[in-house]
């Protein structure tokens, strides 16, 4: 049967009763079921498949949805090796995309609204007595929730679920660096809710999965939010998000494309949609989901190969988060633009966490590079990673910024 190809879809419950392909990424569940860690940090480029991720999660976890399980994950490879937490949890889930940053006051104001919002979410789900004051500050509206939780339902446990974490950050970042310093200072709105966040792990949080770009925030919320363990680089999560050939292929065989169109298309999506490694170790190279889902859409129902191979939503998106970049004011930064676009690799060791309150280095912007998905790990020079441009479709919207760069100076 010809599963709808589920461009734009993030939602999995959807996505499974609407009759959508999944390519199946439930194993890894499993896999961060078995760390030892509890808080985990995972980070991928803009556009990449993330928000559908958390939302495998939380169907996978929520006490609620115990019913639906067999309908939801019954043709998956976690429905058929299930672990010991799945529906356990009550699911407080966030995402911080498309808050408006244009004012430090409207920044604080979207961040408390999606607080607020969320939170009456899970009130609602789990049918708690609870007011959502939204005069009140974020971290206070927070604290308030876990501790009626805790008198209310002391047997059970919150699954803490943040997509984009970063987002509004980075686009406080790029666009105003004082405004982002303010709000994540020792004193800054932001900071304080993770310190709540934190806190809440001593009674009922128990688990935290967070997903974003950067580790922007990472080092200004640090005494904030210091628990989380950042699998990013991790060989045996390389694949987590995004696809592999081989399950490209299986999306192929799926929509009945014959193998001489396979032989047609694969080298052009390869070309323009593969080549990310973001571990040293990892064996295989990834293709960004989201750009052939969109380039998959159009070919099965136009027949033909589309003319722009560039979803102009990815494009606008990676456009403008390149604004970063601007951050740093080293002499080399041109130079390191000018050697990336014409494909000469970089040598560079990956830093982890940034804290751009003290200055942004040369380092890390070939760093932010990797995290915007404009570079990937291509290979190594004694232990450090060589990091190049990963395909055609990421060097066209890089070499866009670059003309603009030098346009600029």
């Amino acid at each position: 049967m010809n599963l709808k190809m589920p461009y734009g879809i993030s939602n999995y419950e959807e996505l499974v009763t609407e009759n959508y392909y999944y390519v199946d990424k439930t194993e890894y569940i499993e896999k961060l079921e078995e760390l030892p860690e509890k808080r985990i940090m995972f980070l991928r480029p803009r556009k990449f498949g993330k928000t559908l991720f958390t939302s495998v999660l939380e169907n996978y976890y929520d006490k609620n949805k115990i019913d639906s399980f067999e309908k939801l994950y019954g043709n998956t490879y976690i429905g058929k090796n299930t672990t010991k937490l799945k529906n356990s949890y009550c699911i407080l889930r966030f995402n911080f995309s498309g808050i408006d940053t244009s004012t430090e006051e409207a920044t604080i104001r979207g961040f408390k609204k999606e607080v607020a919002s969320s939170i009456e979410v899970f009130i609602n789900r789990y049918n708690l007595e609870f007011h959502v004051n939204k005069e009140d500050e974020a971290e206070n509206i927070l604290d308030n929730l876990f501790k009626s939780f805790y008198i209310q339902k002391p047997q059970d446990k919150i699954y803490v679920i943040i997509d984009e974490y970063d987002h509004f950050a980075n686009e406080l970042l790029g666009f105003n660096p004082e405004q982002f310093r303010g709000l994540v200072s020792k004193n800054g709105k932001v900071r304080k809710w993770y310190e709540i966040l934190k806190k809440g792990t001593e009674t009922v949080v128990d688990r935290i999965f967070i997903t974003g770009v950067a580790p922007i925030t990472l080092d200004s919320l640090t005494s904030g939010f210091n628990i989380g363990t950042d699998i990013t680089q991790d060989e045996e999560f390389n694949e987590m998000i995004g696809f592999t050939e081989e399950e490209l292929k299986e999306i192929l065989k799926n929509q009945e494309i014959s193998l001489k169109e396979q032989e047609k298309i694969i080298p052009i999506m390869k070309e323009n949609y593969d080549g990310y490694k973001f571990c040293l170790k990892a064996k295989n190279q990834i293709y960004n989901s989201n750009m052939c889902l969109y380039f998959l859409s159009r070919y099965i129902r136009l027949g033909e190969i589309p003319d722009k191979l560039i979803d102009t939503n990815i494009a606008s998106d990676y456009s403008k988060i390149g604004k970063m970049l601007d951050l740093c004011k080293g002499e080399n930064r041109l130079e390191i633009l000018r050697k990336t676009v014409q494909g000469e690799p970089i040598v560079n060791t990956i830093i982890e966490k940034f804290n751009p309150a003290i200055e942004f280095t040369e380092n890390d912007m070939i760093s932010m590079l990797y995290y915007l998905g404009y570079l990937t790990i291509s290979g190594e020079l004694v232990g450090i990673p060589e990091l190049t441009i990963p395909n055609k479709v990421m060097k066209e919207i890089y070499a866009d910024y670059f003309m603009q760069m030098m346009d600029k100076e």
